[in-house]
């Protein structure tokens, strides 16, 4: 199939049982319950590194296993899950995801717990990337984007009152208590994906090899590819964030969490401001997402000593950011032909790449003591590499048609 094809090819629409808004919704919340699985570990860190009688430092490497998982389960379970509907695999992810969460909650030493966490990230990117594919399923072609925005969005609400939930809930109730409500809510999911989510036709004469050959197409790889590196700028400040509102800006510790608030408030707007924009420009939703982005981040620096303006860039980076997300999984729907589960999960590894390779690069810009400041620059030189990848694919694209 060529690109002009795949590019003009039409989702079937089909009708949820119960209505579209209910169908909507458990798809929402099943992204924010996954979402706020995957951040709730940030704010109870020190908690979990207490109980486990380790050091702050080394209970990270309990969000690398399960970084770590997202990035190894969301090609290998899509894959070994062709022949299952989307329905299907979206219930057999939800058990596996409240199975990991479970086992987090009774593995007594810290080894098992970081083995737990990297079976709870297996479902992660194949639960956001099916999601995104149901929804676009049961709307006609031309609200694709905003289908895509409002489940994804689900992530965002996740930042905004999932985490800061789930950090309340340890700190009170202790750091399994509150995965075991992420277990329930995830349970509460399968229920609702059981009950609203259409049954579509699973297709038994697919196979993983057609998935995988389908993955060769040029546009799906550089599109994958400028999500592992445009997302990486937003992790390369907010991995540090924290410690600029504590080291630079000395705002008081009630403040910092103001601070992580708006942040999840922008990604929600970005969520949905980009969704909007898909659905009149595919195209110009990521090019601007990209260079506002870039803009936003390289003003950064300048603000640090005021908390207003601060506030202010700390709405914008991630609005500009997150506005990328429904772009780039409405882009990859027109190009992936026969791989369409497959590469709607590898966006969210390739997000999951940007958070760590964000991450990293802001560590050692403050390893090399470039300051706080540079953390801006480093994210802006991110969202310039997204924007350059993904000209490069506008480029090939126009040449073959010329051709």
């Amino acid at each position: 199939m060529s690109d002009n094809t795949q590019a003009e090819s039409a989702i079937t629409q089909v009708a949820p049982p119960h209505g579209r808004a209910a169908a909507f919704f458990i798809l929402t919340f099943g992204t924010f319950v996954v979402g706020t699985g995957e951040f709730a570990i940030m704010g109870m860190l020190p908690e979990f590194a207490s109980s486990l009688g380790l050091s702050v430092a080394d209970a990270g490497y309990a969000i690398t296993a399960y970084a770590l998982g997202v990035v190894i389960g969301a090609p290998l379970i899509t894959i070994l899950g062709a022949r299952l509907s989307r329905r299907e695999l979206l219930l057999v992810l939800l058990v596996l995801f409240c199975f990991g969460n479970v086992l987090s909650i009774v593995m007594p030493t810290p080894g098992l717990v970081e083995v737990a966490r990297f079976i709870t990230g297996l479902p992660h990117g194949a639960l956001f990337g099916i999601s995104a594919l149901v929804g676009a399923s049961m709307v006609e072609r031309a609200r694709r984007g905003w289908a895509v925005g409002r489940i994804l969005s689900g992530i965002a609400i996740a930042t905004l009152i999932g985490a800061p939930f789930s950090t309340f809930a340890a700190n009170h109730l202790g750091w399994r208590i509150a995965y075991l409500i992420i277990a329930i809510l995830g349970f509460v999911t399968f229920v609702g994906v059981w009950r609203y989510i259409p049954a579509d036709r699973p297709n038994r004469q697919n196979s993983p090899l057609r998935e995988v050959r389908a993955m060769g197409n040029a546009q799906v790889l550089l599109t994958l590819l400028t999500a592992a590196i445009g997302f990486g700028g937003m992790f390369t400040i907010y991995t540090y964030l924290t410690s600029v509102l504590q080291n630079v800006t000395h705002v008081p510790e009630w403040e910092t969490m103001v601070y992580m608030v708006v942040w999840g408030a922008g990604m929600l707007a970005g969520a949905n401001a980009g969704a909007w924009v898909v659905d009149r420009n595919l195209d110009l939703a990521a090019l601007m997402a990209l260079a506002g982005s870039a803009v936003a981040m390289l003003v950064f620096p300048y603000l640090l000593h005021s908390d207003i303006a601060l506030l202010a860039d700390v709405f914008v980076v991630p609005a500009f950011v997150n506005a990328l997300g429904p772009a780039l999984q409405t882009r990859l729907m027109d190009f992936a032909g026969d791989a369409q589960t497959l590469a709607a999960s590898l966006n969210h590894s390739a997000f999951n790449v940007a958070n760590a390779v964000g991450a990293a690069g802001g560590s050692f810009l403050l390893a090399r003591q470039f300051g706080y400041g540079a953390l801006g620059w480093g994210g802006a030189l991110f969202s310039v590499g997204g924007l350059i990848v993904y000209l490069c694919a506008l480029a090939v694209l126009k040449r073959r048609a010329g051709a």
